[in-house]
C-alpha cells in the first residue's frame, strides 16, 4: 500500500485540521462519571458561533439526534441563531424510510418545510452541483457511524467533502462516538483497484476512528485537494469506550443495524453478504445470525473448536422474512460476544467463512465476487478457496495493516 501523508498545515485548513482536544476533554475521557458531549451538543452550547452568518445545509439521517431524541434538524430549524436552509439525505434517506440500496429522493420535509436533497450515489461534480443549487455556504455532517469500512456513511462523508471543495463550500463535521471503540484498526486494507461505494480509499476494514478523525484523514491523504474543514469534537469520550458508556440513545443508523450489539459484530460478519449464506437480514438479529439451507450444528461446533477469544457460537435455526432464503427455515449459527474487549470481529468473520466452507459442500461466493469489494482485494477469497486457515489469512494482511496504522496515528484526536 502506498500512501504519502500530506502535510496538515495546508493553508486555509490548518486550524480546522489540527483542532486540539478541548480543554479538559482528556481528563473527562479518563473519568467514566463524566458526561459525554457530542459535537452537536458542543456546537449548540456555543450558540452555533461556528455557523454564524452562514447559510447552512446538513448531511444527516435519523441518528442525528440530541440526548433527548429530538432531531438536530428540528432543533436547529427552530433556533434563530442558525440559518438552516437545506438538508442532504444519504443512503436510506434523511428520515430513514428506505432499505439498503435505496434513498428518499428530493422532497420538502413536512416537519420543517426545508428542502431535502438526495446525495445517494452522487459524487464529484454532480454532488457539487447539488450543493451549489441548494444555495448553502457551509455543509455540516452529523451521522452516527459504526466503525466498518464498508458502512457507506463514511464514504458519503468523503464524497461530500470532495463535492464541497469543488463547490467552494466550507465543511463542518460534528463528531459522534465510534460505537465499537477506537482502540485499534483491524482487518485487510482496501486496494485501490477494488474501490466502490463500500470502500473508496485504502483504510482498514475496522478503522477504529471517529468521523471527525476520518475527515482529517480524508483531507490529509485522499481528497484531490483539501476542503476548508472544521471539526467540532466530543468531550468525555475515550478510545476504549463502547457505545453504552456514552449515555446516548441508540438510533438505528440503517434498518439492519438495530442495536449497538449489531455494530459490534458487523465489521466481521458483514462478509457473508459476499456469499450465498444469509447474513441475518430479515431477522431480529442481523449479522449475529448466519445460515443457509443444509447447514446444521456442525458449523457451530467447528467454529467453537477454534477457541476464538471473547465469543461463542450457538447452533441456530431461523426463517428470514426478506432477503436471502425469505420464508425458509435455515440452519446456521448465532454469534454471542461474551467479552467485548477480547473479541476480534474481523478474525471471527474470517474464521466463520473458513469453517462454513469446510463443513458445508454448498458454500459459494456471490457470482460477482462481492467479497472482494468488501475485503478490499482477492486475498480472502483466494486464500479461503485454497484451504488456508484463519491465522494464515489474517497474517497475510498484517504488513498493509501496520502501514495503515502508522498513517492513521497522525489523525487520531482522542486519548
Amino acid at each position: 500500500m502506498r500512501m504519502s501523508r500530506r502535510s496538515l498545515l495546508t493553508a486555509g485548513t490548518a486550524a480546522a485540521a489540527l483542532t486540539p482536544l478541548p480543554a479538559g476533554a482528556a481528563a473527562a475521557a479518563a473519568n467514566p462519571g463524566t458526561r459525554l458531549r457530542t459535537g452537536f451538543e458542543r456546537l449548540a452550547q456555543d450558540g452555533y458561533a461556528r455557523l454564524g452568518g452562514m447559510r447552512v445545509g446538513i448531511v444527516t439521517n435519523p441518528t442525528g439526534v440530541t440526548r433527548d431524541v429530538r432531531h438536530v434538524v428540528d432543533v436547529m430549524h427552530a433556533d434563530a441563531r442558525v440559518d438552516l436552509t437545506a438538508v442532504f439525505g444519504p443512503e436510506h434517506g434523511f428520515r430513514g424510510t428506505a432499505q439498503a440500496g435505496g434513498s428518499e429522493g428530493r422532497y420538502d420535509d413536512p416537519a420543517t418545510g426545508l428542502p431535502v436533497y438526495d446525495t445517494y450515489l452522487k459524487s464529484g461534480q454532480a454532488l457539487a452541483d447539488v450543493f451549489t443549487a441548494s444555495g448553502v455556504d457551509t455543509v455540516v455532517f452529523d451521522i452516527q457511524d459504526v466503525g466498518a469500512r464498508f458502512y457507506t456513511y463514511i464514504w458519503t462523508l468523503y464524497d461530500c467533502m470532495e463535492a464541497a471543495r469543488l463547490a467552494g463550500k466550507r465543511f463542518v463535521v460534528l463528531d459522534r462516538p465510534n460505537p465499537v471503540t477506537g482502540r485499534s484498526a483491524r482487518g485487510p486494507v482496501l486496494h485501490k483497484e477494488f474501490a466502490t461505494f463500500v470502500g473508496r480509499q485504502p483504510i482498514a476494514q475496522a478503522h477504529g476512528m471517529t468521523v471527525a478523525e476520518l475527515a482529517r484523514l480524508f483531507n490529509g491523504e485522499f481528497l484531490t485537494a483539501p476542503v476548508e474543514l472544521d471539526t467540532v469534537l466530543m468531550s468525555g469520550w475515550g478510545r476504549g469506550d463502547f457505545y453504552d458508556a456514552s449515555g446516548l440513545p441508540w438510533v438505528p443508523p440503517s434498518p439492519n443495524m438495530p442495536t449497538a450489539d449489531t455494530a459490534l459484530v458487523y465489521s466481521g460478519t458483514c462478509l457473508f453478504e459476499g456469499t450465498n449464506l444469509s447474513e441475518g437480514r430479515g431477522t431480529t438479529r442481523p449479522f449475529e445470525l448466519l445460515g443457509a439451507e443444509g447447514l446444521d450444528g456442525r458449523w457451530a461446533a467447528a467454529a467453537g473448536e477454534l477457541g476464538l477469544p471473547g465469543v461463542r457460537f450457538r447452533e441456530a435455526y431461523f426463517a428470514p422474512t426478506f432477503s436471502k432464503f425469505q420464508g425458509k427455515t435455515i440452519g446456521g449459527v448465532q454469534v454471542h460476544v461474551r467479552d467485548r474487549a477480547a473479541y476480534d470481529p474481523v478474525r471471527t468473520g474470517i474464521a466463520l467463512l473458513v469453517t462454513a466452507k469446510k463443513v458445508w459442500s454448498g458454500f459459494a461466493w456471490r457470482s460477482d465476487n462481492w467479497i472482494d469489494k468488501l475485503t478490499g482485494s482477492t486475498l480472502v477469497r483466494t486464500m479461503t478457496d485454497a484451504g488456508a486457515g484463519t491465522d494464515e489469512i489474517v497474517g497475510a494482511w498484517q504488513d498493509e495493516l501496520e502501514a495503515f496504522r502508522g498513517i492513521r496515528r497522525h489523525y487520531l484526536i482522542y486519548k
